[in-house]
């Protein structure tokens, strides 16, 4: 199930928002916990003072009923109604009494020491409490408060607490939604710009001088990357336009001799002259055909190499007598230097170099001699082939090893790969990771396979 796009904005100020909410409710909860912590500990401390008054006057009283007479006094020590006062008995009756919201009395463990405790039954109240003696009995002083008032408080508290986080957060959401599509403007103005690019105009390029750091080094990775396109685009219709001039130029002979050929009533031999014309014309179309379905092969991402550790003096020998017959029609000598081991894959590594051979016999001047050689230089194996002859201009080397590029269009010898030898050479020396390279020397063309050395070299 495909997932719908969203606004990159709208996600983005969303998760401003919810940083902010996030941030605002910590604080706020920090901030409550502070309030909790500090009304709680001002309540405990009001609640020990009274209990020490308390056990200042059993000190100063000669007894409970003196005690008992001065109401008024504990009245004032209490200052509201929230507040309550007790002195019970061992069995929990109360000697004294300042109780005016008729808060129940808890059943209370004795202790020489200040105890403090919440009690949640019924009304909700926070306790403190002392074990004393006064005339000769034991007796709990308690001094308490209700927590009701304080609870609505800490209530309302919360509530503002809440409030001003969902108005924070929204706050926080628009303004993230404002300043991020802001922010944005230039992707926009990017996108715009990008969208005017297509087929027709891919020599259009996207501006490189924004002001913001990201978006140039996107704007020039999206650059080369036109680049490339337009590149592969160019080259793609070169091969087009080059593909199609080279079928046509077979299918036309074999259209015209076909035709010219039933014209008239013609002899057997006739007919047999055109056969063989035809079959060489097919025999053309089919190598161009097994060139052209190569090259698509090896160029597929997915391509593998079956490498095996191969003997190049031995793989050249094999060579040069296969293509022994077509240097002695020429009168040219096939000269195998090359010596050495490399892992490589046998099979792609003897078309190329007997692409390269065939095509040194093919342009090489008769009555010379080709040479293999080979040589390690930099972690790359070397092998080169050169033939003597007339050198190739300098602004046709670089195009040799594209497709069909010939620098003589007209010329077209018997057997050749229309156009697609140097360009398989190329394309296998790229997938073993290497590259090919031609140049010119003092007396004919040298043309290099670099394959890279391998750890058995």
């Amino acid at each position: 199930m495909s997932r719908v796009p969203g606004s990159l904005t709208l996600r983005l100020a969303f998760l401003f928002a919810l940083v902010v909410g996030l941030l605002l409710s910590t604080l706020g909860l920090y901030l409550y916990h502070s309030l909790y912590s500090e009304i709680t500990w001002r309540d405990d401390q009001m609640l020990r003072g009274r209990l020490e008054r308390m056990l200042v006057l059993l000190d100063n009283s000669d007894s409970i009923e003196a005690l008992r007479q001065r109401p008024r006094l504990y009245a004032n020590m209490l200052d509201n109604r929230e507040s309550v006062l007790w002195v019970l008995t061992d069995d929990g009756h109360p000697l004294i009494e300042v109780n005016p919201m008729h808060q129940s009395v808890p059943e209370l463990k004795g202790s020489d020491e200040v105890q403090l405790r919440t009690f949640e039954n019924g009304a909700p109240a926070r306790l403190a409490w002392i074990d004393a003696r006064l005339d000769g009995q034991q007796v709990t002083l308690v001094a308490g408060k209700r927590l009701a008032e304080r609870n609505r408080m800490l209530a309302s508290y919360r509530g503002k607490l809440w409030l001003s986080l969902a108005g924070g957060s929204l706050a926080a959401f628009l303004l993230g939604w404002i300043v991020t599509r802001r922010g944005l403007a230039p992707v926009r103005r990017l996108a715009a710009r990008a969208a005017t690019i297509d087929m027709q105009h891919l020599y259009h390029r996207l501006p490189e001088h924004s002001e913001v750091s990201e978006l140039r080094d996107l704007s020039i990775a999206l650059n080369g990357m036109l680049t490339r396109l337009e590149a592969g685009f160019l080259q793609l219709s070169r091969f087009s336009e080059d593909l199609a001039h080279e079928m046509r130029t077979p299918l036309t002979n074999l259209m015209g001799q076909t035709q010219q050929r039933l014209r008239h009533d013609r002899t057997d031999e006739e007919y047999k002259e055109t056969l063989i014309s035809n079959q060489e014309e097919f025999e053309r179309l089919a190598r161009m055909i097994d060139s052209m379905l190569f090259l698509a092969r090896n160029e597929q991402p997915d391509t593998s190499l079956v490498r095996q550790p191969i003997e190049l003096h031995d793989m050249v020998d094999q060579l040069c007598e296969y293509f022994e017959g077509m240097a002695e029609e020429r009168g040219m000598a096939l000269i195998n230097r090359a010596r050495g081991c490399l892992d490589a894959d046998p099979d792609l590594l003897r078309r190329a170099l007997a692409n390269l051979i065939a095509n040194a016999l093919r342009y090489g001047q008769a009555q010379t001699s080709i040479i293999i050689d080979q040589q390690q230089i930099d972690h790359l194996h070397h092998i080169s082939v050169f033939n003597q002859g007339e050198v190739i201009p300098e602004a046709h080397l670089p195009l040799l090893f594209e497709r069909f590029y010939r620098v003589d269009a007209s010329r077209h010898t018997p057997g050749d790969s229309g156009g697609l030898g140097l360009a398989i050479v190329r394309s296998i020396a790229q997938l073993h990771g290497g590259l090919a390279t031609v140049s010119n020397e003092h007396s004919g063309v040298r043309f290099t396979l670099c394959l890279p050395v391998s750890a058995r070299s």
